[in-house]
């Protein structure tokens, strides 16, 4: 891959596409599995200029998507699915490598790629075939000198031979096992293996010649349903051998079996080259056997759309008897190529072969795109699915997706890749103010801290001169007074173990004060918990994510980025790298909140769960997806924040600002959060612990 020159994924149109109402062998089967939030028009990238780039975002999501694919048919949970930025492309035995360029009409071709592949590596046995030649009988080479093969050129034969059996061996495998994955081979199929003019050159007398290049042509398109099986001599008895056997192959030892017993078929129907019938009056020379020899891996060959591919009824059966009809009809037999279509024939049998021997030329990432990318994948970049608005008029629901970001990292920084993130090393990048802030308020954290530890208290409440229960030892002497209640008992009070996650505004009106008085807020609270031995805490920062550099409102995405996780980081990464945020861009509240929600879900379990926001009013975003603006925000927020309460999470929203902008947002803040909104100072220690307490200490 070139820097951005590639296509991006547009899921959305995918979607529309190849909905399940329209599936067919020439749909896509990933619209079955993926959500409907794939819809990547550029970069997300500030920097780039207004042009189709390098979706890395799609670029992960889709490798992980591929990656689980590929563990759930093997049941192998170590293959890794990678790209290169440079070096050989090829699965060996370790790892399936695919391709960089990635769009919708290359994801399930690559899927199906990548199954046929990482099946290879569960199956096949890469020790036998570094060793093939060891397993050779003597008598085949033997044999082979009338055709002018030496030893070397038996052994890639038969290797090709070989690999073509173990593709079916492995293709069976899945149709076997995982048949739900069947759309995806057809797909990988298509794209590298089938095309108009292969199936026009089977009906023709092409490659019926009793030549080395004739038979392989001829057997490496036997699922082809143009298939003629009486094209060649020997050839239906080939086809009976390799699809009759495929269900017993239990190994590449076996498959390699096979292989030698198709290679014992050609060599007793193969024409003597005229140089040698004086000689030996029998035997083949081919000087260009290799090319068209068999393997495994990722080619091309042809693949013109719109070219017919055999059903899956058909392609099941092909992988038991093949293809091929073997009427032998004369009439195809009359068929003959142009010169043009010829040279066309020579092209796609090329890419057949380097189908068949795993050369094919998988796109590459740049260095710059490959870092780039394993930042996005660490970070555990991805995008989330939200209902989004419905409209009070005709009841339609407007979807859109949100940027989600799992770990804020000194690498994710480095990268440039969010924008409310500023690069370290730059003067700009993180203003004294905000160190400042920062470092203020892990000091503050330590005195609110103290207030707030109660939370992490225990009470315990004695009751005395009691019938039954323990005797006290402080009473014992008064039985002989006539008293017999000297027992007493106890009660522990104590609070649950709690989580709690902050979510703070960082839209482009938070500037100024209101960010450094929050950071600061957030400094102290998180400080503060961490002196709290049963709370979890995390922080979160919601903005946008233009991915056209700010010019244009279509690119751009809600975002929502997990900045601090009590429960994997240490406190140490808020002085170090929250200086570096900064507020920018607009405010999609609700559709944050909405794409948080599981999180929110999965860090209460069997806790008491607080939700504290941190906001400057009035919501507002906009996409070609959503016009998320005025009433219409208003209301999709007080829906999430009431979700959020129904699911049992406390919610308490902090209003940022001066007393002028509580008089103008006053009636918005309070519609959105009700009870739950607090107009404090956010940088009173007395303030937050009195708000903080009164929700932490709620029974």
């Amino acid at each position: 891959m070139k820097d951005t020159k590639l296509k991006n994924f547009n899921p959305m149109a995918l979607r529309e596409k190849y909905s399940a109402k329209s599936v067919s062998s020439k749909t896509n089967y990933s619209s079955f599995w993926l959500d409907n939030n794939w819809d990547n028009n550029s970069s997300i990238f500030d920097d780039e200029p207004v042009k189709k780039g390098v979706d890395l975002i799609a670029l992960a999501s889709y490798r992980r998507a591929i990656s689980n694919f590929v563990s759930i048919v093997t049941g192998e949970s170590d293959i890794k699915v990678t790209f290169k930025s440079s070096g050989d492309s090829y699965t060996d035995g370790k790892a399936v490598t695919i391709s960089s360029k990635l769009d919708d009409k290359l994801f399930d071709s690559t899927v199906g790629l990548a199954l046929h592949e990482g099946s290879h590596i569960k199956l096949s046995d890469f020790d036998f075939l570094k060793q093939l030649s060891n397993n050779i009988p003597q008598e085949y080479i033997k044999r082979a000198e009338v055709f002018g093969w030496d030893e070397y050129d038996v052994k890639e034969k038969l290797k090709n031979l070989l690999n073509y059996v173990e593709d079916r061996r492995i293709d069976y495998f899945v149709f076997s096992n995982s048949p739900g994955y069947k759309g995806y081979y057809h797909s990988m199929y298509d794209k590298y293996f089938h095309s108009k003019i292969i199936d026009k050159a089977l009906a023709t007398d092409e490659y019926t010649d009793k030549d080395w290049d004739s038979y392989i042509f001829r057997i490496i398109n036997l699922t082809n349903k143009n298939s003629n099986l009486d094209a060649l001599p020997g050839l239906r008895e080939i086809k009976n051998l390799i699809f009759r056997n495929v269900k017993s192959l239990e190994s590449t030892s076996d498959a390699f079996g096979v292989a030698l017993k198709v290679f014992h078929i050609l060599l007793d129907n193969l024409d003597v080259p005229a140089s040698n019938q004086s000689e030996n009056g029998d035997g083949e020379e081919s000087e260009n056997g290799e090319n068209v020899e068999g393997g495994e891996g990722s080619g091309g060959a042809g693949g013109d759309e719109g070219s017919e591919t055999i059903s899956d009824e058909e392609f099941n059966e092909s992988l038991e008897n093949g293809a091929g009809s073997g009427d032998g009809d004369d009439s195809k037999s009359k068929v003959e190529l142009s010169d043009a279509q010829k040279k066309q024939l020579q092209n796609a049998i090329k890419k057949q072969d380097k189908f068949m021997k795993g050369d094919i030329q998988k796109k590459k990432l740049s260095k710059k795109d490959k870092s780039q990318l394993d930042t996005v994948e660490s970070s555990g970049m991805s995008y989330v699915d939200v209902a989004g608005v419905t409209d009070d008029y005709t009841g339609k629901k407007t979807p859109t997706k949100v940027l989600m970001v799992k770990k804020f990292t000194k690498a994710l920084a480095d990268s440039e890749t969010i924008r409310m993130v500023s690069k370290p090393g730059y003067s700009w990048s993180a203003p004294q103010a905000y160190k400042d802030a920062i470092n203020k308020g892990l000091v503050i954290g330590t005195i609110l801290g103290k207030k707030l530890q109660v939370r992490g208290e225990s009470r315990e409440t004695k009751w005395s001169r009691l019938d039954s229960g323990r005797i006290d030892k402080r009473l014992i002497a008064e039985l002989g007074f006539g008293n017999e209640r000297v027992f007493n008992t106890s009660f522990v009070e104590s609070y649950s173990d709690a989580f709690l996650h902050i979510s703070v505004d960082a839209s482009g009106s938070m500037g100024g004060e209101k960010w450094t008085n929050t950071q600061t807020s957030v400094a102290a609270i998180a400080k503060a918990c961490s002196m709290i031995n049963n709370v979890d805490l995390v922080i979160s920062y919601r903005s946008t994510q233009d991915s056209n550099g700010g010019r244009g409102r279509h690119m751009s995405y809600p975002l929502m980025m997990i900045a601090y996780d009590s429960r994997v980081d240490k406190i140490s990464k808020i002085r170090n790298l929250f200086p570096l945020l900064r507020p920018s861009g607009t405010t999609p509240e609700g559709l944050c909140f909405e794409a948080v929600m599981k999180e929110i879900e999965v860090g209460s379990n069997d806790k008491d769960s607080y939700f504290l926001n941190f906001s400057d009013g009035m919501p507002m975003f906009g996409n070609d997806d959503i016009d998320y603006n005025y009433d219409t925000a208003i209301n999709h927020t007080a829906k999430m924040v009431k979700e959020i309460r129904n699911r049992g999470v406390k919610v308490l929203s902090y209003f940022i600002g001066d007393s002028w902008d509580r008089d103008r947002s006053n009636k918005t803040f309070t519609k959105m959060y009700g009870k739950d909104a607090a107009f404090v100072n956010v940088t009173s220690v007395l303030a937050v612990a009195k708000t903080m307490n009164k929700l932490f200490l709620e029974k």
